[in-house]
């Protein structure tokens, strides 16, 4: 039987850091280590181990070869088995709660697999979910872990995932033609409507908050309604929603940085565990 080398999980935890962000600079941040120390790591990858490419290089920007989309998902199993693995046996008995804060935009979207995850390996540790604002999330210091969404250049915490936010409507609606323009959005407070009427106050467009829930699930079913519009991450569009923009001539919004942010104080071997599962159900 041939003799192949071995592939190192730290290689493949670089190489999906990459993936999932689109680059070599983010991936370094993400990774905690030098842009020069990644691509020595990718070259190793591809010259010495694999012999085959796995990045198409566009400027700042790298996009799959067909071989790094059959990588990709090699390695997020592998690197789900490698937690699992450690985890079970390392502490297998590990007993304990963790409070983890977080805004209702994600609730739906990651947290059912990551909570699932986590629950198979530490069967005895109770995990608590507090659902509220970023900025309320902030005040808080009774929470272990907390994820937040921030702008580009005004991070905090470890970057989970980036991601652009998008307006989105009903298919087969048009709130567009109403004058002012309805908008569903979260209460005070939450980001995307910041980011919402700033923009449409830039761009002249006269707007009135049709809608206001502090649920996700209640905002995109009034879009879903064609009763209002709203602004999403693109990862949270449901199948009954299309994305708008530009072409009908509402402004560009800002991409948003979901950040983890651990508590200092109370920092054990349960929340290191809890961290990892967080930051893999959000990169994959």
């Amino acid at each position: 039987m041939a003799q192949y080398p071995s592939i190192e999980t730290e290689l493949l935890r670089t190489f999906i850091a990459i993936a999932d962000l689109g680059g070599f600079t983010r991936a370094a941040e993400a990774v905690n280590r030098t842009q020069s120390a990644i691509s020595m790591q990718m070259k190793r990858l591809e010259e010495d181990i694999l012999q085959r490419p796995l990045f198409e290089r566009d400027g700042r920007h790298v996009r799959l070869t067909a071989e790094g989309q059959v990588l990709l998902g090699y390695a997020r199993r592998i690197m789900a088995l490698h937690s699992e693995v450690l985890n079970t046996l390392r502490e297998p008995h590990m007993v304990g709660t963790v409070k983890i804060g977080t805004p209702d935009d994600y609730v739906m979207r990651f947290l059912p697999g990551i909570l699932s995850r986590f629950a198979q390996a530490y069967p005895l540790v109770q995990v608590e979910v507090q659902c509220e604002t970023t900025l309320q999330l902030l005040q808080r210091h009774d929470l272990d872990l907390t994820i937040v969404t921030r702008e580009p250049g005004n991070e905090i915490g470890q970057l989970l995932r980036e991601e652009p936010v998008v307006w989105m409507q009903a298919e087969g609606y048009t709130p567009l033609n109403q004058k002012p323009l309805p908008l569903a959005t979260f209460n005070n407070g939450c980001f995307c409507r910041s980011w919402m009427c700033n923009a449409l106050d830039t761009a002249g467009i006269d707007y009135r908050i049709a809608y206001s829930s502090p649920s996700l699930s209640a905002i995109l079913a009034v879009v879903g309604t064609g009763l209002a519009v709203t602004a999403q991450l693109q990862s949270l569009i449901t199948s009954n929603l299309r994305i708008i923009g530009t072409e009908e001539g509402l402004p560009t919004l800002p991409s948003a940085r979901i950040m983890l942010v651990r508590n200092p104080r109370t920092q054990s071997a349960i929340t290191e565990a809890f961290a990892d599962y967080i930051m893999e159900g959000f990169r994959s």
